[in-house]
């Protein structure tokens, strides 16, 4: 997968966010009541969309179907001045009921189409890349199990890519490889 410069930097910062996120000083997870307080906090934090839109998009994790995979696949590849309009874009994803109000009030912004297709893309790329995605097109769309298993094997090269991406990261940031 050819990810745009923009994905490149932008991914890299999202994973980053959501990990802040996800525990406190002690060690506990408590990733679920922060983003509680970023959806919480979402159209003050709209001025931000265009210069920390990882730090905004987060509010979405954990509320984005994936439709249309091979869709968000070629958007990875843009930059945001080419990126289609949302109307294009709206049906490769299904938002759950509150991420759908977050998105409603997004899209009243200058930029909140390009920042909604940003969030797609960077959570579509999270869950792809922490093995969360289950593959919704697949199922609605009966995929046979052989060309599942093609694509899996080509998915797990692309981890093993991100996997050896993110710690050679995490070790430039002064954090120890593990294993």
């Amino acid at each position: 997968m050819m990810l745009s410069s923009f994905f490149e930097d932008l991914t890299k910062a999202y994973q980053a966010e959501l990990e802040d996120l996800q525990s406190d000083s002690e060690g506990n997870d408590i990733l679920t009541s922060r983003l509680k307080s970023k959806r919480a906090q979402f159209a003050p934090m709209m001025p931000m969309i265009e210069i920390a839109p990882e730090m905004v998009a987060v509010a979405f994790h954990g509320g984005i179907d994936f439709i249309n995979p091979q869709a968000l696949t070629m958007l990875l590849s843009e930059e945001p001045d080419d990126f289609p309009s949302w109307a294009e874009v709206a049906d490769a994803v299904q938002f759950e009921a509150w991420a759908q109000k977050l998105a409603d009030v997004a899209l009243q912004e200058p930029g909140g189409e390009r920042f909604l297709i940003t969030t797609i893309c960077l959570e579509y790329m999270h869950e792809k890349s922490n093995g969360n995605y289950q593959g919704a097109y697949q199922s609605a769309h009966g995929e046979s199990d052989d060309a599942v298993d093609e694509v899996e094997s080509d998915d797990d090269e692309d981890d093993r890519d991100l996997e050896v991406e993110g710690a050679d990261w995490l070790a430039e940031q002064g954090f120890e490889r593990l294993g």
